[in-house]
This record gives structure tokens, sequence and C-alpha cells, in this order.
């Protein structure tokens, strides 16, 4: 019996300090991965763009309060980027006075990230589950472009935004109908990265049933979040769950499959379980330019401290 609670007692101590590091880990400055994407379509003579990309703050929980969103953005306005892109679940939980709540606070830091081609953004999951109209006027008070299901033209780029795959919000070809009326090298911001498949079966698929543009815009990559890098990835194992259709293809970082460009962003927040274990927090930071300015897809890791 005495050996029976030891045991018990050994493995209760285990979880608790497994429970810790997660958490701990979870509330860690992210890291700051670099990649190099050369874009086809780039603009004759324009000079190469570095682009933030930063996903699922979650704000509200155990993980995300006020201050460490402050570090999040002084870490990330160090880096002095041309453009920032959000892509998405700003809002912990799934209540509507959630996101009333967490309106003033979070408006106020995210009101601090600023670049020269400004801020961009598209909704997820969590911020339509909360209450989509609050947020974005949110984001709005922040001077953050929300762009839902259209386009928008920053600087050589034309930015593509499509709101929420999961909740049903999202609609790829007014995307790109909107991609299309404008001039510059055509990017993808959404939320999941399972809009990358639907967006290349619109392309090569059946065209008698979308906009003849469709088959006419192409982005060159698609940015996206929500997946957390799988949050808990254990050893030998991996995710314990993946959230996502296409599972570990799409689960994190860049994946250059085929036709298929994507950049997955593990996010700086968490969901459900307030912990990281394999799965550290992270933003992205990459340099858009001509393919003579970045011969190939690339990519490297840094920790900034605070």
């Amino acid at each position: 019996m005495r050996r029976i609670c030891l045991f018990l007692a050994s493995l209760v101590l285990l979880l608790l300090v497994i429970a810790l590091y997660g958490f701990v880990e979870a509330r860690r400055d992210p890291l700051v991965r670099y990649a190099a994407v050369p874009l086809a379509d780039w603009p004759v003579g324009a000079r190469p763009v570095r682009a933030l990309l930063i996903s699922d703050v979650h704000f509200g929980n155990a993980t995300m309060g006020s201050a460490r969103l402050a570090r999040i953005i002084d870490q990330a306005m160090a880096l002095k980027p041309d453009l920032i892109l959000l892509a998405g679940d700003y809002i912990a939980g799934h209540d509507a006075e959630t996101a009333r709540l967490a309106a003033a606070p979070l408006a106020a830091q995210l009101a601090r990230l600023h670049a020269p081609l400004g801020v961009v953004a598209v909704l997820g999951n969590h911020d339509h589950w909360t209450d989509a109209a609050t947020v974005r006027r949110t984001l709005m008070a922040a001077n953050i472009s929300v762009v839902s299901n259209g386009a928008v033209a920053r600087g050589p780029l034309v930015i593509g935004g499509v709101d929420d795959q999961l909740s049903g919000h999202d609609d790829i070809p007014a995307t790109l109908v909107a991609m299309g009326k404008l001039s510059g090298a055509k990017i993808l911001l959404a939320h999941t990265p399972d809009i990358a498949r639907a967006l290349r079966r619109l392309t090569e698929g059946n065209t008698t049933t979308t906009p003849r543009i469709v088959t006419k815009v192409d982005p060159q990559i698609v940015f996206a979040g929500h997946t957390h890098c799988g949050q808990i990835v254990l050893p030998w194992l991996g995710p314990i769950k993946t959230v996502i259709d296409s599972r570990e293809k799409y689960l994190c970082g860049p994946s250059w499959r085929g036709a298929d460009r994507i950049l997955v962003t593990g996010g700086v927040g968490t969901s459900v379980l307030p912990m990281r274990i394999g799965a550290p927090p992270d933003m992205w930071l990459v340099t858009l330019g001509p393919r003579d300015a970045a011969p190939a897809p690339r990519s490297q890791v840094s920790r900034a401290r605070s």
C-alpha cells in the first residue's frame, strides 16, 4: 500500500512539474523566426518588404494579459517591420462578454503596433465565436485594417484577407476577385491553413462554378495561424491534437509542397490548456521580394529576450 501511495504521489508531482513547465513555456517571449520568400509577380524596381506575421493572441486567459502582450509588442516593434500581418484569434474564450471586457485593454496594446505599410488583419474562429463585431471595432480602434473576404494594396503587395473558415465566414472567390482588381505581388492572409487546400481546389479545379478571374489570380503564398504548431507536442508521439483537416501537413512553419506555398505561425497565445510543450510561441519576420533577391525559400530562428 505504501508503495502505491508513493507511486501515486510521484505521478502527481511529475504531472505538476510538467504543467508548470508548460505554463512557463507558454508565457515566454516568442521565438522570432525568419524566412525569405521570392515572389514571381514582384513589381519591377520595388524594394523587398519585411512582413511580420503574428497570430493567436488569445487575450484574456492565464497566459495572455496586458503585461505579456505589451512585452510581445515591444519585441515586435524592435524588429522594425515594413508591414505587420495579424492572422486572427485575438480573444480567448467563446462568449461575447469576454470580447467586451477585453476590448479596451486589447485595443490599447494593439494600437502600439505600427509599420510604414500599416497593419492588416483577418478574424479567426474565436473572434467569431465571441463577438466578431466587437473584435472588429477593437482592431479598427487600434488603427488596424480588417480585411474580410477582400483585398488591400500595401506598397508593392496586394494582400487578400479571407475571413474565418471554421465558423463558415470565408469566401475565397470574392477575395480573389477583389485581389484581381489591384496591381502588385499577391499574397493571402487567413486564419486557418486549410484555406490553402480550398484555394488550390478553386484555382485548379472546376472553373465553371467560380468567377473567371479566380483562374487568373494565384496568390504566391498563404500566411496563416490557428494551429499553435500543435501547442502540446510530445516526444515520439507528436501533437496530442491537430485542429486542421490537413493535419500535420500544414501544422507548423513553411511548407513548399508542389504548387502550395504556405507559412504557418505557431502564434503567441494558448487555447483550452494554458501551456505549451514542444511548440514554443513564435512570430515570423518574412522578407518578400523578387526572385533574384531571394533565390530560394529559407528560414532561421532566434530567441529575443526581454
